[in-house]
């Protein structure tokens, strides 16, 4: 992952800085795993929030959104604070700008998830569309795209973002089947247009998602391979 700094090869301290440095890296991409686990269980939890109707589990994720705003600000700050000391080569410097904008990609996700949990808050009170569970399977989906790419990035594993990536196809799809239900009983019955609304902005929220986990999946294939590729065409 990593070659050796600038500007440290004729320094006999040279080892120490490049130990603290890989210390920091590891710290960086520790920080961004974490993120992406806090992500899925935001998602998670927006969903059974949504499921059960349960709008205190909901008013936990909208509340517990400002964790994964602090740890991307936090990551972003490492980040600058090591290409700035450091003057890290290309590779390193390729590895640190990623994490970055996945950093950056996982903060959006969870402010998407807090959207969902608002919509489940909005749902509570309203008697359940019978399309509900089409929208509570989409979001199991999304969560499972989330942990994928998570786990896809802890050894930028190419071959298991590009899978990740193409099973987010199948949220796409999903989505616009959803969609069209929920608009069809909507145009049928006035009355149901309220929660056929927030189902659509949730339904919405989480196709978001799903295309922000393609975006890490095309960052992971750019570290490993160098290469810049787009994964959602």
């Amino acid at each position: 992952m990593n070659d050796d700094l600038q500007g440290t090869g004729g320094n006999p301290s040279g080892h120490g800085i490049r130990t603290g440095y890989d210390r920091a890296l590891t710290e960086i991409k520790d920080g961004v795993l974490r993120m992406g686990s806090l992500v899925e269980d935001q998602v998670r939890d927006a969903i059974t929030a949504l499921d059960g109707h349960d709008v205190a589990k909901a008013t936990v994720v909208i509340e517990s959104d400002y964790k994964i705003n602090e740890l991307q600000q936090r990551t972003t700050a490492m980040i600058a604070g090591a290409i700035a000391t450091q003057n890290p080569v290309a590779r390193d410097l390729r590895y640190l700008l990623t994490l970055d904008h996945v950093a950056y990609e996982l903060e959006r996700m969870g402010d998407h998830a807090s959207s969902v949990a608002k919509q489940a808050r909005r749902l509570a009170p309203m008697p359940p569309l019978a399309e509900s569970a089409r929208l509570v399977e989409l979001g199991g989906q999304v969560a499972e795209l989330v942990r994928g790419v998570t786990h896809a990035l802890v050894d930028a594993d190419e071959h298991a973002a590009r899978k990740v990536a193409a099973l987010d196809d199948e949220v796409d799809s999903g989505y616009r089947r959803l969609f069209d239900a929920v608009l069809a009983v909507m145009r049928d019955d006035s009355t149901k247009v309220d929660a056929g609304t927030a189902m659509l902005f949730a339904a919405h929220y989480l196709e978001r998602i799903g295309d922000r986990v393609t975006n890490i999946a095309e960052d992971i294939v750019f570290l490993a391979s160098g290469e810049v590729e787009d994964l959602n065409p």
